[in-house]
């Protein structure tokens, strides 16, 4: 747990400086595995502004990432441009949080009592279809297996998972 704090903690700093800058358009995503709890967790982290103006350009209105309803529309999105597969059938994500502020949004999912299993496929396509430039980092450790750092862009939306 205080590892997965530590990795989450540098993710969210990581993702303040790109937000200071934002001259480029990044997420990161740590995918580990928890041996307390039996379970794979995932942590997305976004760049607000690139988020809010996706929904904006989705939906043609404002967004309020604090309100649940708002939340919702970001998770229906998320769901559909990020998911873990094994021989071609998804694992269960469970959705189990976001939190949101000035400079970055964070979503929390696991999967339950899973570790994740070998030969398993990544679709890491999140803003790559609204930001030509957005670059996804996926860095995965925890699983007995040497950590690992994918990249994910438009051109490359799909790999398997070390």
């Amino acid at each position: 747990m205080i590892r997965f704090k530590a990795v989450l903690a540098a993710a969210l700093l990581w993702c303040s400086a790109a937000a200071q800058a934002h001259n480029f358009h990044v997420g990161l995503t740590e995918i580990s595995f928890n041996p307390r709890t039996g379970s794979t967790e995932v942590v997305h982290t976004y760049t607000a502004h690139d988020v809010e103006a996706l929904l904006m350009n989705l939906y043609q209105r404002q967004f309020d990432l604090g309100l649940e309803e708002d939340q919702a529309m970001f998770r229906r999105y998320l769901e559909k441009q990020f998911r873990i597969t094994v021989n071609g059938k998804p694992l269960p994500l469970q959705w189990v949080g976001m939190q949101a502020n000035a400079d970055r949004v964070s979503v929390f999912q696991e999967i339950e009592k899973t570790s994740l299993p070998e030969g398993a496929l990544l679709l890491d396509a999140v803003l790559t279809d609204f930001l030509p430039q957005q670059a996804n980092n996926v860095n995965v450790s925890g699983f007995g297996r040497p950590a690992a750092s994918l990249v994910f862009n438009r051109e490359r939306r799909e790999l398997p998972l070390p």
